[in-house]
């Protein structure tokens, strides 16, 4: 199924390339008619030329040849979609080579606002086992009024009909699967959102302790209460803001009742901060990458958590080393055989030690164990708490063909590419990484790695940009009682909301009122609201997952239907609560921004430490790319333990020379400073074994064949 989707949406973006180069041509192709109609409208409009004249004037200086050749040049008027599917039904007999045997091979079902789809698909079937033409009374329901066109046009061609409508059912079956309107019984990915959620009966008998743990009422009219008292806080506050004529630089309302969000000076670093900076970065030892990893294995034991696949076994005295070559490898990107040549370890035993004893789960357990040995170190505490987390993407291109790798030329130039989703703590560790689509959205992933920490940072709040900051998540956090804080691009032009009348909110705020331009569904937020809190116990207890929530019942396909459209609504609230803090609290905007700064600093990290992956990751499974990039994670973690404790070092030396130190600066201080260690291995050189190496002519044997024995 995924392939399907995947060859089927690769072909749409052929045709809607091949779709812009004819729409250019045909506009190149189109400018002379252009400066005929200029001319022959300039005459026309032009007062001094009377009405009895007019068309000797146009026959005599236009010339009848030349107006006869541009009517005999003109073209139809293009359809709606300005011939989309006319472009794709071109690779009509590439998609007929694998659109059967999906539909004969797999078994669809629908939710009932999908059931004309399927009636469709199941018809469609049919007609690929039997053959035969499409009837005329066919299902069309789920055709976009864009594509409507095709098949009124065509109806009296069987082929062409037929041809039309089959391209419009396979493109609707493949929105509806990732939508979940049609779904395939038994599978996780492709499966019937609804039956993830938790029982009815479960859902009964939990649903007190879940409010409990989540501070949340369990009766509707008390949430409407608590979410709208909430709001009238939040907008008191924001109408001080607004309504102060002193504050110079701040957010304001202009003339035009717009909002003016003025953008923030760059974070002041004291003089004395930075001076500490750079006398801890002269401090800090040089180190070469392997003896960074042995240094903080014997202080956190992470290997030991490299366990083999097959159970408990003796490890040889030698599996350190070489579970170390094997970290570096994968995360350099260098490769298995490039280490074999330079570390004198056979590739063999390399490919072994990587079969048995790397995978996802004994990574993140070494990732654990790093970040919690980070956590409890004193100076860990002044870069943040632990409580705040921020996530974004960071595109690698991928060598080879991959299942999951995507063309996207703002990144790859050439070739394809995934995206390594990571989430970071105000600690600089990054507790959770996962491999995606390149093209994917990033907000379906936001939620499932906060939940699913399992380090002992005590997370309750995370950032993002404005890619993870839909309507949805915001619902979803605040219903887990955890708190969505993202950076949000425009913040001025989205939409903010109210739970009152205009005129009631425009009389309590004078300024803010008139900036909300929509009333809440509060109705139907009550109405759903154990529904809501249901989904929000299904997503906490990993009954269901966040992206499946995301992806699915909040997809733009299913965006009519109630509870997804509750969760939206309650998604907008949530919004506009954040919108009216972050926009009132200067120190809040600064400490968002300064953790999605400290995201991207790992990710300069990383980019170091994977210098080898320019040229794209070696691996092409999903499985493979997961380990790879927990590699390369640990060994990021690695570094920024690494120097975090050296940092405590340095700084008991610079007390012990009897300098004082603000314990306030050290959180302009940043652990991912990684110019004094070595990523490229260490050259042993003897001169005398390299020269004695040569042949006579002073030259290496070539790397001739083996004769046979």
């Amino acid at each position: 199924v995924g392939l399907f989707d995947q060859t089927l949406s690769a072909r749409e973006s052929h045709a809607r390339a091949r779709l812009a180069e004819r729409l250019a041509e045909r506009g190149r192709e189109t400018g002379d008619r252009e400066a005929l109609l200029n001319e022959l409208l300039a005459r026309i409009l032009d007062d001094a030329i009377d009405d009895e004249v007019l068309g000797g004037v146009l026959r005599h200086e236009i010339g009848m040849e030349r107006m006869r050749g541009a009517w005999a040049a003109r073209r139809q008027p293009l359809p709606r979609d300005h011939g989309m599917l006319a472009v794709l039904a071109e690779s009509f007999g590439y998609i007929r080579q694998f659109a059967p045997g999906v539909l004969t091979n797999v078994v669809f079902d629908a939710s009932h606002a999908a059931s004309e789809l399927l009636d469709a698909v199941n018809m469609l079937t049919a007609l690929y086992r039997d053959g035969g033409e499409v009837p005329l009374d066919a299902p069309c329901g789920f055709v976009p009024p864009r594509w409507q066109g095709y098949l009124t046009g065509n109806a009296a061609d069987p082929v062409a009909y037929r041809r039309f409508w089959e391209l419009c059912t396979l493109l609707a079956l493949r929105d509806g699967l990732r939508s979940g309107d049609i779904f395939v019984p038994g599978s996780r990915r492709y499966g019937d959102p609804t039956s993830f959620l938790m029982t009815a009966d479960r859902w009964t008998r939990d649903r007190d302790e879940y409010c409990n743990l989540v501070a949340k009422p369990a009766k509707a009219k008390a949430a409407i209460r608590a979410v709208t008292r909430e709001l009238d806080e939040a907008l008191n506050e924001f109408e001080t803001v607004l309504a102060s004529e002193t504050r110079i630089g701040s957010v304001r309302v202009d003339d035009h009742g717009e909002l003016v969000i003025p953008p923030l000076a760059a974070d002041p670093v004291p003089p004395d901060a930075q001076q500490l900076r750079d006398d801890l970065e002269r401090l800090l030892p040089d180190v070469q990458f392997a003896s960074l990893l042995i240094e903080i294995d014997t202080r956190t034991e992470m290997l030991d958590r490299l366990v083999h696949t097959g159970g408990k076994v003796a490890r040889p005295a030698e599996l350190k080393r070489n579970l170390v070559y094997v970290l570096i490898a994968e995360a350099t990107n260098m490769g298995l055989a490039a280490m074999a040549r330079s570390c004198a370890v056979s590739y063999d035993t390399l490919a072994w030690t990587a079969e048995w004893y790397l995978n996802a789960d004994a990574l993140t357990a070494a990732n654990n164990d790093i970040i919690n040995y980070h956590h409890q170190l004193p100076v860990a505490e002044r870069f943040g708490a632990g409580t705040l987390s921020s996530s974004d993407g960071q595109r690698f291109p991928v060598s080879g063909r991959s299942l999951n790798a995507r063309h996207l030329s703002r990144y790859f130039a050439s070739g394809q590419g995934i995206s390594s989703y990571t989430h970071v703590s105000d600690q600089h560790a990054t507790f959770a990484t996962r491999v995606i689509v390149a093209t994917a959205s990033e907000s379906h992933y936001v939620l499932d790695e906060v939940l699913g920490n399992t380090s002992d940072l005590p997370l309750d709040e995370h950032a993002t940009d404005t890619a993870g900051a839909t309507l949805a998540n915001f619902a979803l956090f605040d219903l887990v009682g955890l708190r969505l804080s993202p950076r949000i691009r425009d913040l001025g032009k989205i939409t903010l909301c109210r739970t009152s009348p205009r005129s009631t909110a425009i009389g309590r705020y004078p300024n803010a009122g008139p900036l909300l331009t929509r009333r809440a569904n509060t109705d139907l937020i009550a109405e759903h609201w154990d529904d809501l809190l249901r989904v929000g116990a299904s997503v906490k207890h990993g009954q269901a997952t966040a992206a499946l929530v995301v992806g699915k019942l909040c997809s733009s396909a299913r965006q009519q239907t109630s509870l997804a459209a509750a969760i939206k609504e309650y998604g907008t609230i949530r919004r506009t609560i954040h919108a009216v803090r972050y926009l009132t609290d200067e120190s809040m905007r600064r400490r968002i921004g300064r953790q999605l700064n400290k995201g991207e600093n790992v990710h300069q990290l990383r980019r170091a430490i994977a210098y080898a992956a320019a040229n794209g990751l070696r691996h092409h499974t999903h499985e493979q790319q997961t380990e790879q990039m927990l590699c390369l994670t640990l060994a990021t973690n690695a570094v920024v333990a690494w120097t975090t404790e050296y940092y405590t070092r340095g700084l008991d030396y610079l007390r012990s020379t009897g300098r004082t130190i603000d314990d306030a600066h050290l959180q302009h201080i940043w652990p991912t400073h990684h110019e004094n260690i070595s990523f490229h291995g260490i050259h042993h050189l003897d001169i005398e074994t390299e020269l004695a190496a040569l042949t006579a002519g002073g030259y290496r044997p070539l790397h001739t064949p083996t004769p046979p024995e």
